[in-house]
């Protein structure tokens, strides 16, 4: 008899839909561990601020990639999809399907697909970039990049420079969009994905937004915040929601208007994570509220 096909649970959905509760329930039920795809939470100095699981929630289920590594460690998607494997080739010993979770789709997609083969850039040309975004900043990056590439600006993080100034590298390297370099070519995985899209209603996820926001300020998220501040310029610092804290002291916008800055850009990025997402045919919706209809998929075609 041949050996069952082994199976990676791929989890995913915007932030604040609820990935992280629904993949400890099913890794529960099916006795196995999980992968984080959700890289805010693969550094251990923001905790609160990426809603990172509980330590009750550590201990519930066995997690690997939250909290790995320092803000101040070097890490991108390559290593990450390097990593990820090796750890799916050792978990797949003991365990039949393994869950992956989180909201970033380039991460996901590389575990499951593979990482496109970019170009390399020179010195020079990065150089040209970066004296392009300390010229002209962040609304500069935006505006080149949607002429150049409008069909990648719809999904990158447009709040990211270090994004918006890779996609400006290739291009002013090759003269090809990074569009272009993104036509994916799936590659041979020695398992099978299964694929799965959380999609709350727009009202329910706006809410939980809004209540999660809150309750990780009251949970001491400024105070996080404040001592990360003096490393604000870190990549990985770069995100919603430590952007507006950071900017709240530095005196740009009085408590209320950050907190509602952080709100909107969070919906924002919700939006941008689901284009993603919606890219992959693959995927089945479901409602998080219903997760009973989610389980009972998953068990069907186990």
């Amino acid at each position: 008899m041949p050996s069952k096909q082994k199976k990676l649970i791929v989890i995913a959905g915007p932030t604040a839909s609820g990935k992280t509760q629904i993949a400890i329930q099913l890794a529960m039920e099916l006795q196995t561990e999980i992968l984080s795809a959700d890289s805010r939470q693969f550094y251990k100095e923001m905790r609160i601020g990426t809603a990172s699981p509980t330590q009750e929630q550590l201990q519930t289920v066995p997690h690997h990639f939250i909290g790995h590594i320092s803000i101040h460690q070097p890490y991108n998607v390559a290593q990450y999809e390097t990593q990820a494997l090796e750890k799916l080739k050792a978990l797949f010993l003991t365990h039949d399907e393994v869950i992956l979770t989180g909201g970033s789709g380039l991460f996901i997609d590389a575990v499951c697909i593979g990482m496109d083969t970019m170009p390399e850039i020179s010195d020079e040309v990065r150089s040209q970039v970066n004296e392009l975004y300390q010229q002209s900043g962040l609304k500069g990056l935006q505006d080149l990049v949607q002429q150049y590439d409008s069909e990648y600006f719809k999904l990158v993080d447009t709040q990211n420079p270090r994004r918006l100034q890779r996609a400006l590298e290739v291009y002013f390297q090759t003269g090809k969009p990074m569009s272009f370099y993104r036509k994916r070519q799936t590659q041979s995985r020695p398992f099978e994905v299964l694929w799965i899209g959380l999609q709350p209603k727009p009202v329910v996820l706006e809410n939980r937004i809004r209540l999660r926001t809150e309750k990780m300020l009251a949970e001491g998220w400024m105070e996080e915040a404040r001592q990360l501040f003096p490393y604000r310029h870190l990549n990985a610092l770069n995100t919603v929601g430590y952007k507006e804290l950071f900017e709240y002291m530095e005196g740009k916008y009085d408590l209320e208007a950050t907190v509602e800055y952080i709100k909107l850009h969070t919906r924002q990025y919700a939006k941008r994570q689901r284009t993603w997402f919606r890219k992959n045919k693959n995927y089945h919706w479901f409602d998080p509220a219903r997760h009973d209809l989610l389980f009972d998929y998953v068990k069907s075609v186990l």
